[in-house]
């Protein structure tokens, strides 16, 4: 019973980061300018992008991080500058613009930072660690592994119903709630950044 409560903590502590319902919007903004054909392929290249980072840094994060002399906070700043530039180019022309591939949208921006940003990987990786200085390295690791594949699955399953969002709204309603959610991404892009710099070990 301890192993499926610690299961479930995880899994809810790691959805609420990810989050996918409070990004559909802005989702359905970043892909206005893909035919809708494409589209299932952005998400289902989004969802397996964010998966195999997620387990990545479950296991490796701490030495990725060390090997190349980077932290969490610069992970922050970087992915906050990265949607900062999105939310300007979608206020500007109503879309984000780009002659990218399906797969490309979806691994950037769209799995990481705004599916995978810097929390969920900070969630991801203490999961890992707490529990196995507690239930051992295997339960650990049992652990992440699940709650990443359960949270990232469920997540394609919300992803799957982008296109009715969209046939719902209309290209004019797409265009409005993308710039309108361009603020919410600038405003997610300031927060990352400014968190990044409060939280820098030399800031303070």
């Amino acid at each position: 019973m301890d192993f499926v409560a610690d299961l479930v903590r995880a899994i809810i502590a790691l959805f609420i980061i990810v989050d996918p319902f409070g990004n559909i919007p802005i989702f359905v903004g970043l892909t206005q300018n893909i035919p809708r054909a494409k589209i299932r392929k952005v998400y289902d290249t989004a969802v397996l992008v964010g998966m195999i980072l997620l387990l990545v840094f479950a296991f490796a994060g701490t030495a990725i991080l060390t090997a190349f002399g980077l932290s969490l906070q610069s992970f922050e700043i970087a992915g906050g500058i990265l949607l900062l530039i999105i939310a300007v180019r979608i206020v500007i022309s109503g879309t984000h613009e780009s002659v990218e591939s399906p797969e490309s949208i979806g691994a950037v921006p769209i799995a990481i930072p705004l599916l995978v940003g810097p929390g969920a990987i900070t969630t991801t990786m203490v999961t890992f660690q707490t529990y196995s200085k507690t239930d051992g390295l295997a339960i650990a690791l049992s652990i992440a592994v699940l709650a990443v594949v359960i949270v990232m699955s469920l997540t394609w399953v919300i992803l799957r119903f982008i296109n009715q969002i969209d046939k719902v709204l209309g290209k004019t309603g797409a265009i409005v709630i993308a710039r309108v959610m361009a603020l919410l991404i600038a405003g997610i892009a300031i927060q990352y950044i400014l968190t990044g710099i409060n939280t820098f070990p030399f800031a303070h």
